[in-house]
Parts: C-alpha cells; structure tokens; sequence
C-alpha cells in the first residue's frame, strides 16, 4: 500500500493530501530513510513522523484498504 493512503486509512494523519505534503515535506521516515508518499509500506515497516517539534515513531502491524474509526489504531503501535 502506498504510504500516504496508509497513513490516511490509519487515522495516523486525517487526509491523504496532508500525508503526501508531510511526505514532499521529509518530515516521513521509512525505516530510517526519507520517505516519498507513493514509497510502498510493509507489516513490519517503522514510521517515524515529526509533527513539529514533537517526534513519534510507529511500527506497522498490519495493513488493510478500509477500517472502522475504532478499529484503526489496531493497524500500528506507537513505540
């Protein structure tokens, strides 16, 4: 799945445009290397996204095209 559809369907960032401007922005890391909003994600994969000063890191655990608001926070773990 593309990165910024998976941060959209994960309610990790609420829009698709906003993740792909973080993403154009560098402020997305997969695995420890910048990530491009079209970069392909994996279960397994470690996220680390900087929402201003404030750095937050989530490993994926699973990867689904659609989700329930409830059900959305079972698609990572903040570590």
């Amino acid at each position: 799945m593309r990165l910024d559809k998976y941060l959209k369907v994960s309610r990790i960032i609420k829009r698709r445009t906003v993740a792909k401007e973080a993403c154009e922005k560098g402020l997305v890391e997969i695995n420890g290397k910048v990530a491009k909003s079209s970069s392909e994600v994996k279960i397994g994969d470690i996220l680390k996204i900087t929402f201003g000063e404030k750095i937050v890191e989530y490993k994926i655990a699973a990867i689904k095209e659609h989700v329930l608001k409830d059900e959305a926070k079972e698609l990572y773990e903040i570590i």
